[in-house]
């Protein structure tokens, strides 16, 4: 899994052609980290994203920033997970500047994976974690990001879309290796473990425990900046919905593969097959995701 090469984006990929292609391995730090937001996904890291780049920590991080904004990111988290649970490598100060060189501040999973390591990496950044409810917790996340890194789907578009290839194993080996092999069963320790590991880590007096709702006031007296005037605290990415953006994205990544294969031509007919009887799984007559 660990130290796939970068290959650029195919200029087939019309159907994402909103993807950047960055090799990050090739970046440096351009600005300081300030914030390392470690909190689980699904206790509002997608508002809180939102929240902290108004609050001028431009950009923060979070999955999506590798999902679906520049999926050779995940080379990256590859090479992190395979030091962090396979011995493979090294990962540290040098390898996060490349990965988010570009971010004021982190947040989400798969950083949460390796909380302690930002933390020693940026002594500086200050500490916050979004928390929440750990039923209401454990019952979105199955909904979402489990199915996620679990559907069938995903894997087989992975097989031979550029982006979803370097996704999807990424999300499976973090997905898998965080939650111990279980997340349905394990899930709700492991979060009542992770919440204990970091106030163990960092000072109750340096570290926000923050949930959704409590507004701007006690972030921004945190982070030491002006609370915005007139404007409503962002709220983003919530449950529904997901499923189906996700499966939007599988259909345009097929459609990415198809759109190759017909292009460069004969010479690829096993591509085509390939692709033809993995987009018969997906679409119906009416060319929409079948369940």
């Amino acid at each position: 899994m660990a130290f796939q090469p970068y290959t650029p984006k195919p200029i087939t990929d019309v159907f994402t052609s909103g993807d950047t292609d960055i090799n990050r391995r090739e970046c440096r730090r351009t600005v300081p980290m300030r914030v390392l937001a470690l909190g689980l996904g699904r206790t509002g890291t997608a508002s809180l994203r939102t929240a902290l780049v108004e609050l001028g920590f431009d950009d923060c991080y979070h999955m999506m920033s590798a999902s679906v904004e520049n999926p050779p990111d995940c080379l990256m988290w590859s090479d992190a997970l395979a030091a962090k649970y396979d011995g493979q490598g090294t990962f540290g100060r040098e390898q996060w500047d490349q990965l988010f060189g570009h971010c004021q501040a982190i947040c989400d999973w798969p950083c949460v994976a390796f909380a302690k390591e930002l933390i020693e990496a940026y002594p500086e950044a200050k500490v916050l974690v979004t928390t929440r409810d750990v039923d209401s917790w454990h019952s979105s996340t199955m909904k979402t990001v489990h199915w996620r890194a679990t559907e069938p789907e995903l894997r087989l578009v992975a097989k031979f879309d550029w982006a979803a290839g370097m996704y999807q194993p990424m999300l499976s080996k973090f997905w898998t290796e965080f939650w111990e092999g279980d997340f349905e069963k394990n899930g709700k320790r492991r979060y009542k473990e992770y919440y204990d590991e970091i106030r163990a880590l960092v000072p109750k007096e340096n570290l926000l425990e923050y949930k959704m709702g409590e507004g701007w006031k006690p972030l921004c007296d945190f982070l030491e900046v002006p609370v915005p005037e007139g404007k409503k605290f962002p709220r983003t990415n919530d449950t529904d919905g997901f499923v189906d953006r996700c499966r939007k994205r599988n259909r345009m990544q097929m459609l990415n593969v198809l759109f190759r294969a017909t292009v460069v031509g004969g010479g690829f007919a096993a591509i085509v097959f390939s692709a033809s009887m993995t987009i018969r799984r997906f679409f119906g007559s009416r060319g929409t995701l079948l369940s």
